[in-house]
């Protein structure tokens, strides 16, 4: 029932939409909030399960043989390189790389942690790795306790952190797994079960989701369309023809 000429659903549309507005502008704040304090855009989400777990803790390390450098790994990287850099000139792949890293403007890297949290940093490519183990020392929770980066496969952990990202081939972004640096024990088992970052740092978790779902100042606030009958149709005006008279021949004299 229509009470007053208008309907009550556009009203509740747009009490949802304010709601969802405000926890926009939040969500935006404390990411703000957080780049201005370590320097950098961090984003946090969870990623699905893919470790075996043992009593309800997640295993951090993998057998040796998933590690194992295959036949297959060998063509993957093989066929990754179809470009024979021995038909270049120095000169020429210098200039290439040049060319390369002005157009790379940023290196996102993406820290996976053992409880299947992600971490992801935006860095200059012209940056070193420590500078990616500086920023994580201030966001896992316990900083204290000796960790080391690896990539994978196979397994390689990461130990010249005086190379650039770009050097590491870490552009235009890369995937690394953190790993307390502990021997096998109760210590290494009770740091393996988590957290591993701190609680202000696992807030910012989802919030890129709901700083993007904000919907157009123009969508909230757009006009309920008015019915056919309220509006007046235009005047037509029909326009008639003009009558011309029948012109006279040059030639024809009365």
């Amino acid at each position: 029932m229509i009470v007053g000429g208008s309907s009550p659903l556009p009203l509740k549309r747009r009490r949802f939409t304010s709601i969802d507005s405000m926890e926009a502008e939040s969500a935006k704040a404390k990411l703000a909030a957080a780049k201005e304090k370590f320097g950098r855009e961090i984003r946090v989400f969870e990623t699905a399960s893919l470790l075996p777990t043992q009593d309800g803790v997640p295993n951090t390390e993998e057998p040796d043989d998933f590690y194992d450098f295959t036949a297959e790994d060998y063509y993957r990287l093989m066929a990754s390189k179809k470009e024979d850099k021995h038909l270049k000139t120095r000169k020429i792949r210098e200039a290439e790389e040049a060319a390369r890293r002005s157009r790379i403007t940023k290196a996102v890297v993406r820290i996976r942690f053992p409880d299947n949290h992600t971490l992801e940093l935006t860095f200059h490519p012209s940056e070193t790795l420590q500078s990616l183990v500086d920023l994580i020392s201030k966001l896992i929770a316990r900083p204290d306790l000796p960790f080391y980066l690896y990539t994978t496969p196979p397994k390689k952990q990461i130990k010249d952190m005086t190379q650039d990202f770009f050097s590491a081939g870490f552009i235009p972004g890369a995937i690394v797994y953190f790993s307390y640096d502990l021997p096998k024990g109760e210590d290494a088992a009770a740091a393996n079960s988590g957290p591993f970052l701190q609680e202000e740092i696992m807030s910012l978790k989802g919030l890129e989701v709901i700083a993007g779902a904000e919907q157009p100042e123009s969508l909230q606030s757009a006009p309920e369309p008015a019915s056919a009958s309220a509006v007046p149709s235009p005047a037509v005006h029909e326009s008639k023809p003009t009558e011309k008279k029948p012109a006279k021949p040059k030639w024809f004299k009365m």
